[in-house]
């Protein structure tokens, strides 16, 4: 299913206060709370009926994704009036917001829903703000351990284990025993990924599977080295780790190895991986 930015018959007017936004580190405490908020909702209905059903692309959706995506998605609103925000359950249901050039949130309320529907733990909240299309904000949060990943442009990245103090965290040098490589719990197809890694002359020693956004933070957080994706995935399922993966200084990039950009026609995203720095060829 794509889905096509409206054009915008008022570019220039909104244009004029698209940049109109609190700094930085405002921004980023202040969406670290609403993400604090979504995870206590998402926690509340992981404890009982999870209402899974599927949506029109028979993917599945869960009580869960909405009660977070209303917090998120009201909060945002207040936050930074005006300014567009594509939320994936918005965007199932057809509100599809108008981008006018300048910043735009992309919201994935719950990321990894698949884990969250098996109770395994490995589901993401995701907030991510969009300028110049890069993220120059990125927040994750892991409800069921309530671990807590940020990045900032010109701030650089950190994270938390107790939700309340934060540490700096930066990407690993790559280690000399070879690679850490993560992959989808859900999409990972080890053969596609072999002949990748064999091709670009890539020494993989250990491999991990898991779900959501978290591969992105463990890369940031020096527990990992590389993520290769290779299948459909969209621009909200990957700004946040994005923008938090660079801020500590790794990169996020397409197989020409152009850094990821976002507010695209279709808001999908191409083949990428996910890097604490260039490898291979």
């Amino acid at each position: 299913m794509g889905y096509k930015v409206a054009a915008s018959p008022a570019m220039a007017a909104n244009r004029m206060t698209s940049t109109a936004l609190p700094p930085l580190p405002a921004l980023r405490d202040a969406c670290t709370d609403l993400a604090r908020q979504a995870a206590s909702e998402i926690m509340r209905i992981y404890a009982g009926d999870l209402g899974v059903r599927d949506k029109a692309d028979r993917s599945p959706v869960t009580d869960a994704d909405h009660a977070a995506e209303a917090v998120i998605v009201a909060g945002l609103r207040a936050l930074t009036p005006g300014r567009p925000i594509v939320a994936e359950e918005e965007m199932a249901a057809g509100r599809v917001p108008t981008l006018d050039g300048g910043p735009f949130w992309l919201v994935d309320p719950l990321d990894g829903t698949k884990e969250f529907i098996k109770r395994n733990g490995e589901f993401t909240v995701n907030i991510a703000l969009v300028e110049n299309a890069r993220p120059v904000l990125g927040i994750v949060l892991a409800p069921a351990t309530g671990l807590i990943w940020r990045g900032a442009q010109g701030l650089g990245a950190d994270r938390s284990s107790d939700g309340l103090s934060f540490a700096p965290m930066t990407v690993r040098p790559p280690p000399a025993r070879g690679l850490t490589a993560l992959a989808s719990r859900s999409h990972a197809i080890y053969s596609d990924l072999d002949i990748w890694f064999r091709n670009e002359g890539i020494e993989v020693a250990e491999r991990l599977q898991i779900g959501s956004s978290l591969k992105f933070c463990l890369i940031a957080a020096g527990e990992g080295d590389i993520y290769p994706r290779f299948g459909p995935t969209n621009e909200w399922d990957t700004a946040a780790g994005q923008g938090v993966l660079e801020a500590a200084g790794g990169q996020v990039v397409d197989t020409a190895g152009v850094a990821l950009r976002y507010g695209k026609p279709t808001f999908r995203n191409p083949h990428f991986i996910a890097r604490s720095r260039a490898f291979g060829r």
